[in-house]
């Protein structure tokens, strides 16, 4: 018969042995086991991003002689629009002023809606062609995005000007400039936005032998359809705001009694159809706020 030996209370045991190790690995600042941090070192800056900067540097200052950016010509020209503040400022709040104005923002606006409108089912189609998740054909989405990206190239200012040849002056032109370039900017965005859904359940159709146009519609719009109505919402608020631009060059709305009355030098007035923008621009905003609110509900 053997008797266990006390352990005395001072010789720590191999099981007291792993909790003093435990307690040094945890405690790294204590005085026992402890190893110290090694010094940050400040990574110095590569040879890529130093050359980076370099370029970046060169190409501004190139950008700066090339356009003739000039402060001082700014400030030595203040007189001439000091007289051009003076000219407009009361505006024209006549009733006659008022009335064409208001008339000429509704059609900028249904320049901007019928534009952004009809344009939908175009840029449809080429966001599809146009995505990697809906078009396995390399050559097909090569084409589409080819497309997308002459149409999104093309200015609408341009296109304006092309279809005001073509059917004359009038809101018309500016309709048919805004379906052209806001196709391919939209056919961009919805393409992006199709593939970065999950394609678990396209790929879960395609097993079960569903086809292309199945997938399209039971499994890659449902996913996106929040995007593409907030997307939508953008591009109508853009388009109000382009439609003013496309005015003065012949496209119709506000735009183009903006272009009038700096023709007949009548600041007054301009200021008061300026106002008009201003207010038509804010009301877009807010309504396209307001619904995209409720879709995010």
């Amino acid at each position: 018969m053997t008797w266990d030996t006390p352990r005395d209370h001072r010789t720590p045991g191999r099981g007291s042995s792993l909790v003093a190790v435990a307690e040094t690995a945890g405690n790294p600042g204590g005085r026992r086991g402890a190893v110290p941090a090694p010094p940050s070192r400040r990574r110095s800056p590569s040879a890529l991003g130093a050359a980076v900067v370099t370029v970046l540097v060169a190409l501004h200052v190139l950008a700066w002689q090339g356009t003739g950016f000039s402060p001082a010509e700014l400030v030595r020209g203040w007189h001439g629009m000091a007289d051009f503040v003076g000219e407009a400022i009361p505006p024209d709040l006549s009733w006659p002023v008022l009335v064409s104005g208001i008339r000429a923002a509704l059609v900028t606006l249904y320049i901007g809606l019928l534009g952004t409108t009809f344009s939908v089912p175009f840029a449809l189609v080429l966001a599809v062609l146009g995505a990697r998740t809906t078009t396995p054909n390399r050559w097909v989405y090569q084409a589409a995005r080819s497309l997308l990206s002459f149409l999104r190239a093309v200015p609408d200012v341009v296109f304006a000007l092309i279809f005001v040849t073509a059917v004359g002056l009038g809101p018309f032109a500016g309709v048919l400039a805004l379906i052209f370039h806001n196709t391919g900017v939209m056919g961009k965005l919805w393409s992006e936005a199709m593939e970065e859904i999950d394609l678990g359940p396209r790929d879960a159709l395609r097993t079960n032998g569903a086809g292309g146009v199945q997938v399209v519609a039971h499994a890659i719009l449902p996913a996106v359809v929040p995007q593409f109505i907030g997307l939508l919402l953008y591009r109508f608020d853009v388009n109000v705001r382009s439609s003013l631009v496309l005015g003065l060059v012949g496209a119709g709305g506000i735009g183009f009694l903006v272009n009038q009355s700096i023709k007949l030098f009548r600041f007054d007035q301009m200021a008061t159809h300026l106002l008009i923008v201003l207010v038509l621009v804010i009301g877009v905003d807010l309504l396209s706020a307001a619904v995209r609110r409720r879709i995010a509900m």
